[in-house]
């Protein structure tokens, strides 16, 4: 293995797997999206999750859900990206800082633009809800650390891409549950957002990696 392999954000073994999903994940997105533009109630999936989540959320699971939430606002957020862009600094990992903030910085980026082509709103209020940020943005980070893990670690193609994906769902149901829970979202926003950051994060990774090694082809 090459010095550049050794470094890059995206690991080769993962670029054969990450690339399809992330081809399937941006289908599911656009899907949802052509299917609720402009709605401002939920749909059959919707409303079949939504009730029993709302009947069973009270104290102190609640709290669980803010602190979640809390997590993917500016403050919590901001926070979360400066740790781990100071773990990668420490591990002297430059190019994986990078990608921690390009990763979520376009991930969110790209569910804010996505919510006004849509233009689902929630609660009747304008809110535009599809999809959600903050299932994207805490899905991204974890997207982001398992890549570096996976190739900290050396891991080959079915343990890398099985770590990738568990930290996917790790990140986004709780956080995804925690926006139903708060009435913020509904499921299939939620759906939305985690599918955008499967999409966004393994095309970033390449692009930095791409970016910082021009000459390097992929596979190579």
């Amino acid at each position: 293995m090459t010095g550049r392999s050794t470094h890059a954000v995206l690991p080769p073994s993962l670029r054969a797997w990450l690339g399809p999903i992330a081809v399937l994940a941006a289908l599911v997105v656009v899907v949802l999206g052509v299917l609720y533009a402009g709605h401002s109630e939920p749909g059959g999936v919707d409303r079949w999750i939504i009730q029993p989540a709302a009947d069973s959320v009270r104290t102190p699971w609640r709290r669980v859900a803010l602190v979640m939430d809390f997590l993917g606002e500016p403050a919590g957020a901001a926070a979360l990206v400066v740790a781990v862009v100071t773990g990668c600094l420490l591990l002297r990992r430059p190019r994986a800082a990078v990608l921690v903030i390009a990763g979520a910085g376009i991930t969110v980026g790209t569910t804010t633009l996505i919510k006004s082509l849509v233009g689902r709103t929630i609660h009747g209020d304008g809110n535009l809800s599809y999809p959600s940020g903050h299932t994207a943005f805490l899905t991204a980070l974890a997207l982001v650390v398992a890549l570096l893990a996976t190739g900290r670690l050396g891991l080959g193609r079915t343990a890398g891409t099985s770590l990738v994906l568990t930290a996917a769902l790790v990140a986004g149901a709780p956080m995804g549950w925690a926006q139903v829970a708060l009435g913020a979202h509904y499921p299939t926003d939620v759906l939305g957002g985690w599918c955008t950051a499967l999409a966004v994060v393994p095309a970033t990774a390449w692009l930095v990696d791409r970016t910082a090694d021009p000459g390097q082809r992929t596979g190579h």
